[in-house]
């Protein structure tokens, strides 16, 4: 495989993350095919593209020429046999692992023996979809993040098959599409799902404890943090349904870490069918003439739930970094492009100070006795030396 334009690259599942793959590899100029199931989803879908592209005309980012030869630079196909002539497959359903390692079994018969297979896959084995194919060190994960045209940055995952050739074609592709690209290891939530858990994890304690409302830690989030988001308005902006089940799999694929363990908070939120925006209603009311509660806005409160979610935040960036994971440099990378943090952890520890993040940190395990707050020994290994993250 090459990163010329005369590859083509299949896309498989139509949905919104599928959609905008095709748009990302057509916008680089290859023949793409988007193939889906449903007839319907495909109609969806190309009519969804073509409302984006028109909004690009209309704020003078693209030309009419331009989005035209986009568009027909992708075939919307609900035959997978169209797909043989691919050099690079990724894989956009749903996050069934049944379900992906049927589709690959169907498509690997199909196309030639150089053409390299990914999944989309945010938070499934890379290991276990790789079983389901005869030559699975033609295969691994991609991951991009959600809207795919937009957000920069992409995880390689390789599996425990994938060869090193592979793993490099594909990053140079995904470099070439103007992206960039981490190299994760195949663990439960790779870098950013796994190492953001304490930023909706410790948001939702600190609610469920009574220590402040919704409303008032994503004050604290953005107007302290310098988050663009607060923990609250995100998952309202996700769907609780689709983050509680992130975080649930990931308590269970980690063997109930209890670093990881899931909120009843949310729990009960999903279900009452509180979703979010998609619903009308999650921790914010969105229904026509509704009134959302002001926050409190006491500087020595929002100090203190800063604090201790950042601190979190930090001491799991450390702990992927400790378990090989990811470098300290990709982590930061990973989530500062791929969650829009407003700079990387780990600068971010380097800046305040580690043996103050070690120290809020140990108080934390004090207070609560939980293994949930344990310090990760890297970060106290950093202290003990007097050394940083970024040297």
């Amino acid at each position: 495989m090459n990163t010329e334009k005369s590859l083509k690259v299949g896309v498989l599942g139509a949905g919104t993350m599928g959609t905008g793959i095709a748009q990302v590899a057509s916008a680089n100029g290859h023949e793409v095919v988007l193939f889906d199931i449903s007839p319907g989803q495909l109609s969806q879908s190309e009519n969804s593209l073509i409302k984006i592209l028109n909004r690009q005309v209309e704020k003078n980012r693209m030309s009419a020429d331009e989005v035209t030869a986009m568009l027909q630079r992708i075939t919307f196909s609900s035959e997978l046999a169209n797909c043989a002539d691919c050099g690079f497959i990724v894989e956009a359903i749903v996050e069934d692992l049944d379900a992906k390692k049927q589709l690959f079994r169907s498509v690997e018969p199909l196309v030639d023996d150089n053409c390299i297979l990914a999944s989309n896959t945010s938070s499934l084995s890379i290991a276990s979809i790789s079983a389901a194919l005869n030559n699975p060190v033609r295969f691994l994960g991609v991951h991009f993040f959600n809207p795919a045209p937009l957000m920069k940055l992409v995880e390689i995952i390789p599996g425990i098959s994938t060869s090193d050739e592979v793993s490099k074609k594909t990053r140079n592709l995904i470099d070439s599409w103007k992206k960039v690209t981490v190299i994760a290891k195949d663990t439960p939530g790779f870098i950013v799902n796994r190492v953001a858990r304490p930023f909706y994890g410790e948001a939702l304690r600190l609610y469920e404890e009574g220590i402040a409302d919704a409303v008032t830690i994503d004050w604290a989030m953005k107007e302290i943090g310098g988050f663009k988001m607060g923990p609250f308005d995100l998952m309202d902006l996700i769907g609780h349904d689709v983050n509680y089940k992130v975080t649930e799999s990931v308590f269970k694929e980690f063997y109930f870490d209890p670093r990881f363990k899931p909120s009843f908070a949310q729990k009960r939120m999903v279900e009452a069918g509180r979703l979010g925006k998609k619903s009308g209603i999650g921790f914010y009311d969105y229904r026509e003439g509704a009134e959302n509660p002001e926050p409190v806005t006491n500087r020595d409160l929002g100090d203190k739930i800063f604090n201790r979610i950042l601190a979190m935040l930090i001491n799991e960036a450390a702990d992927a970094v400790f378990m090989n994971i990811a470098s300290a440099k990709e982590v930061d990378l990973a989530m500062v492009h791929g969650v829009n943090y407003p700079k990387g952890l780990l600068q971010w520890a380097d800046e305040i100070g580690l043996s103050y993040v070690l120290d809020t940190m140990s108080s934390l395990q004090v207070e609560y006795r939980e293994d949930r707050y344990r310090p990760n020994p890297l970060l106290k290994r950093k202290v003990r030396d007097g050394e940083l993250f970024h040297g």
